[in-house]
């Protein structure tokens, strides 16, 4: 009997050159483009596109199609260079404290399944047996679709060494040395990049979501933890030892509350959504179960529970002014789940943003992007097809077009996010 269409299966991807895998990146973040265009925004000469496309096409990655749209007066129609998406399938899995959510994309990590497991232990054990759970699940479904799963990819919040597929420190979990990697791939029988969830989810943003296009930006998540990605030049930027774009450990009160990492005043200690629920505690003197009620508190116009979202919000706001003083990016997107509350510090953040933003890094576009639970597994995905394509070296290296609303634009919706 033949194993089922979606088993796991070793499948190295055909571009074996930089400028064969600049071209197809190129193409599955902005296109369909004609060669000419492909060219153009992949800094390549033509002869080099033909070059890079002919394996690619022949191997069922790119495909090549008429653009009747553009049809011309006199003529044949330009050609456009796509991706197929259909050609391979992916598992993006996010670990939060309390569930394990999975999705299956496509190569273009568009979501074609979601599943939520709950998830009673955090040990890692019980994660890993839940996580075969959900990747059964999910490799049922691929099998209806006829399409090989060729890699996953987990996230999780702390410090993660993607180099390694390990998870120094997810202080959530409370894991230390787990070298998450290479158990999963032995839970999965798939090759497993394991990554930092608001890398992961900036990886997204970059090839499929806000950053399309752009060579700077940041990613800032707002919820239990303060979170930033960067990307530098084109590049996610994951430091010289697994950790860049900390913000939320970036002091802003030094006489402020003890943050877990020892330090005190941190952006996260004044502004994650434990800080916010134990202020509104003390402040109020009431039970406040979580932030969902301290926010409760606040729309009704509990002026204590209002302060600590206004202070959580001035904090918010040094943090990013803080990342464009120093890398100056094009964008900052604010996403998480704290945006469920962000009508409550959305002014904070905007005055102490330009207060501290120096010249003309006050120029910087921030925009709030709301994301549900599963876009943090697609970020697990989309790390995957990163690994997958070879172009972990333009980012954090490997272990095995959007909607968004101006800051100044008003209260967005409520936003979902999982918890780290």
């Amino acid at each position: 009997m033949s194993a089922p269409s979606s088993s796991p299966r070793a499948e190295s991807f055909p571009a074996h050159t930089p400028a064969a895998s600049q071209v197809f990146v190129t193409a599955l973040s902005q296109g369909p483009l004609t060669r000419l265009e492909l060219a153009r925004r992949a800094g390549l000469s033509p002869a080099a596109v033909t070059k890079a496309v002919r394996p690619l096409i022949e191997a069922g990655y790119l495909a090549e199609s008429a653009d009747d749209e553009s049809r011309p007066a006199l003529g044949r129609p330009a050609s456009l260079v796509r991706v197929d998406g259909g050609r391979a399938l992916f598992l993006g899995v996010k670990v939060t404290g309390d569930e394990v959510i999975g999705v299956l994309t496509d190569l273009c990590c568009r979501v074609l399944v979601a599943r939520h497991l709950p998830l009673p232990d955090r040990r890692p054990q019980a994660v890993l047996a839940t996580l075969a759970d959900l990747t059964q699940e999910l490799l049922a479904e691929a099998d209806g679709l006829g399409v090989h799963v060729v890699g996953a990819g987990v996230a999780v919040s702390g410090d993660v060494d993607r180099a390694r597929g390990l998870v120094r420190y997810s202080p959530f979990l409370e894991w230390r040395e787990v070298p998450l990697a290479e158990l999963a791939a032995m839970t999965t029988g798939l090759p497993v990049t394991v990554d930092n969830d608001v890398r992961a989810l900036t990886v997204a943003e970059q090839w499929f979501g806000a950053g399309v296009g752009l060579s700077d930006f940041a990613l800032v998540t707002v919820g239990a933890g303060i979170g930033c990605g960067l990307v530098v030049h084109g590049r996610v930027v994951a430091g010289a030892h697994g950790v860049a774009g900390e913000i939320g450990h970036v002091t802003v009160d030094p006489a402020g509350p003890l943050c877990h990492c020892g330090n005190r005043g941190c952006v996260e200690a004044v502004a994650g959504e434990a800080a916010i629920v134990d202020r509104v505690r003390r402040a109020t003197g009431t039970e406040v179960a979580d932030a969902a009620e301290a926010a409760a508190l606040a729309h009704r116009g509990v002026a204590a529970a209002q302060e600590a979202y206004a202070r959580a919000g001035e904090a918010i706001g040094r943090g990013i002014a803080t990342v464009a003083n120093l890398l100056g990016p094009e964008r900052v997107i604010i996403s998480g789940e704290g945006l469920a509350a962000y009508d409550l510090f959305a002014e904070q953040i905007r005055d102490s943003f330009a207060a501290a933003a120096f010249g003309s890094a006050a120029r910087c576009d921030v925009r709030t992007r709301p994301l549900p639970f599963e876009e943090w597994a697609r970020g697990a995905a989309a790390s995957a097809i990163q690994s997958f394509i070879g172009q972990s070296r333009n980012g954090p290296s490997s272990a095995g077009p959007s909607a968004t609303a101006p800051l100044l634009a008003g209260k967005p919706a409520t936003a979902g996010g999982p918890r780290p």
